[in-house]
This record gives C-alpha cells, structure tokens and sequence, in this order.
C-alpha cells in the first residue's frame, strides 16, 4: 500500500467515526461484541469437597487446586463436547452402570469411560486405543482380558465384555496399589510405570506423585468431568429431556455358527445392515467367520 493511499484511508476511517459520533450520536453507537450479551467468561468456584470412589481429593492443597481449576474450566466452556456427553450419557449410562455393578467397580469409573472415549463406542483413538474403555489391540488380546480382537470380530467395542476386562485391570491395579485413584491413574500410563515413580520418588500417593503429563491431568479430567456431568445446571448447560438421546430396547439373539452375509441376517428380522452393526460395532465384517462355533450374542433393536 503506498503512502497516499495510506492517508486516504486514515482520511476516510476518521470521517466515518466523525458521522458516527456527530450525525448518530455517541448514545445510539452499540457496543460491539463478539458473544450475546448474556455470555460472560466467568471463574469457577472449586467445590470445597471431592471425591473419587469414596477417597478424599486434598482440595486444600495449591498445586491440586490449580490443576481441578483448570480441567473445571476445561470441562465448562468446552461447551459442545459438555453437551454432548450429558446427552450420550443419558443413553449409555443405563447400559453401563449395572456392568459397574455386577463386575464390582465403584460408579465412579463411568466418568473414567467418558474420559477415554467420551462415550463414543465407535470412535478409535489417533493411537489406536478402540471401545468405550479404550483398550490397545496388544492389551485387549492378553489373555486375562479375554477380548478377542481381528479384523472380523473386535470386542473391544462390545460395551459388556469391554467393561468386564476393563474391571479385571482395575480390580487388579486397585489390589496392588490399595488405591481405586492410583488404579484409574495406571489405566492411563501403566502399573509398571505407576510403581516405578512411586518407588523413586519414595511417596504413596497420586497427589503426591509426579507421573507423565498425560496422567498428571487425568484424575483431575475425570473428577472434573464427574463434577460438570453430576450438576450440569450449576455449570451453565441448559436442556429439555427431551434433548437427551434415549436408550434404545434390544432383545439378544445367540448364535454359535457362522453368518455368511451380515446384511441377509439383518433382513431376516426386518431391520437393516446399518441397524445391525450400529448395535454390534463389535462385528467388524459384513460376515461373521465363527470358524470355533463360539457363542455370540447380537442385539436386535426392538
């Protein structure tokens, strides 16, 4: 831009804000924003108590203070991502909660669930982690686990005996460390890994502990993500229940051969390839091999 078009310019900016101020009237010039007027970046207040499965969060400390201040914050203003997980919740939650239960892990680790997947069964990590518990491929085949993962069936994305594995290492991180907070702590970074820097750093806690960055965050994302979820209202999410995405009925049918064509078997109970798999994520191919007549369960919507 050349020097006198330059001072035009700025000739004809000061004219528009001369009419502006003179002709309009300074009064009726809006103020401009780039949000509603309603919309205000407010601070949150942290709760003076938390809590993970029963163990107290040492909120009176500055460093644990600062670090749920910032997942709060997070959790709060990512609005979208807020929303959506309520609304997902509302449909898998159901599912989930009675598989806490029945496998004997606190209710709390369906938070630990939102934390990996975010609740999207179908939605495979940029490292491969895959199901609502993100389990590795190498993970999911050891034979505790008792997943069985290929290219035709992977039951990491079936949500009940997904959650049974994920309780199987939980149970067993809780056994050792005597702590569910250290145990939600190694599912993040390993037991192994968890040992080592509480045998070096000589302390016995997560708090005080200092862990990869990942897992330096992720007890505080999830106590974040419990907090928000457990009083949505309270943190600026406003909803009908009918906004919420529902549960859907299923009925289970068993099968111990093969399925040749996916799609033919669906039509058989008059709903579609796409409904089939939507409920079985976990059948991977448009036929299912069953070369050892193992017994399969796959839902039906009602």
């Amino acid at each position: 831009m050349n020097k006198s078009f330059r001072f035009l310019s700025i000739i004809t900016i000061s004219a528009l804000a001369f009419l502006l101020l003179n002709v309009i009237g300074k009064d009726n010039i809006p103020f401009l924003k780039n949000v509603s007027e309603k919309y205000e970046i407010k601070a949150v207040k942290i709760p003076a108590y938390l809590e993970l499965a029963g163990e107290r969060v040492p909120t009176e400390r500055a460093d644990v203070r600062e670090k749920m201040d910032r997942e709060l914050l997070v959790n709060t203003y990512w609005q979208s991502n807020g929303l959506l997980v309520i609304k997902r919740a509302n449909k898998i939650f159901p599912i989930l909660e009675p598989l806490l239960v029945k496998y004997g892990l606190p209710d709390d680790f369906k938070y630990l669930a939102v934390a990996e997947s975010a609740l999207l069964v179908n939605n495979p990590s940029h490292a491969r982690a895959s199901g609502l518990w993100h389990f590795l491929p190498s993970t999911a085949r050891e034979k505790r686990f008792k997943l069985e993962v290929n290219k035709n069936v992977d039951e990491r994305y079936n949500i009940e005996k997904s959650t049974a594995a994920a309780a199987i290492y939980l149970k067993r991180a809780k056994e050792k460390f005597g702590s569910w907070t250290l145990a939600a702590a190694s599912y993040n970074c390993g037991m192994g890994r968890v040992s080592e820097r509480l045998r070096n750093q000589q302390v016995t806690t997560y708090y005080d502990a200092l862990l990869p960055d990942e897992t330096e965050r992720y007890i505080y994302r999830i106590l974040a993500l419990k907090e928000v979820m457990s009083n949505p209202e309270k943190y600026g999410f406003v909803f009908d229940q009918e906004d919420l995405y529902q549960p859907e009925e299923t009925y289970t049918v068993k099968v111990d051969t093969a399925i040749t064509n996916i799609a033919s078997f669906a039509k058989g109970f008059g709903i579609t390839y796409k409904e089939l798999k939507r409920h079985n994520p976990w059948l991977r191919e448009g036929k299912l091999n069953n070369k050892s007549r193992k017994l399969y369960e796959i839902k039906i919507p009602q």
